[in-house]
């Protein structure tokens, strides 16, 4: 696949994929939840208000799955589970930071924004 069609979205091409993980709904919650540190399971669940265990589940298998967090099994009884962010997954958290501090920032002017399409909306 050369890089111009891989610049174009292309439905083949595998950055698509990774990018739609990435920046899909929960991932970037995940990431920044495990930023402090390994967390179990319902530690991560307890941080993400309104996550299914499913959903969350299916996010940290693609997330494990890319390489951005490891699952380690811990041998307790009962047996546990945690997670923690990978050298290749911390390399995400400076974007992740500065998004988040966009959107702190920028949160009264899309405020602003959506009632103006609102208003709109309800005089056509």
């Amino acid at each position: 696949m050369d890089k111009a069609t891989c610049q174009s979205f292309s439905a083949t091409c595998p950055s698509r994929e990774l990018f739609d993980q990435i920046a899909g709904k929960w991932s970037m919650m995940v990431l920044t939840v495990l930023d402090s540190g390994p967390m179990r399971f319902n530690a991560i669940k307890r941080h993400l208000e309104g996550i299914t265990q499913k959903a969350l589940t299916d996010c940290l298998r693609r997330l494990e799955r890319n390489g951005l967090v490891e699952r380690r099994v811990i041998p307790a009884s009962p047996v546990g589970v945690e997670y923690e962010i990978t050298p290749l997954g911390r390399t995400l958290q400076p974007p992740f930071r500065a998004l988040y501090a966009w959107t702190m920032k920028k949160m009264p002017d899309v405020e602003a924004a959506r009632r103006n399409f609102d208003n709109r909306a309800a005089e056509d």
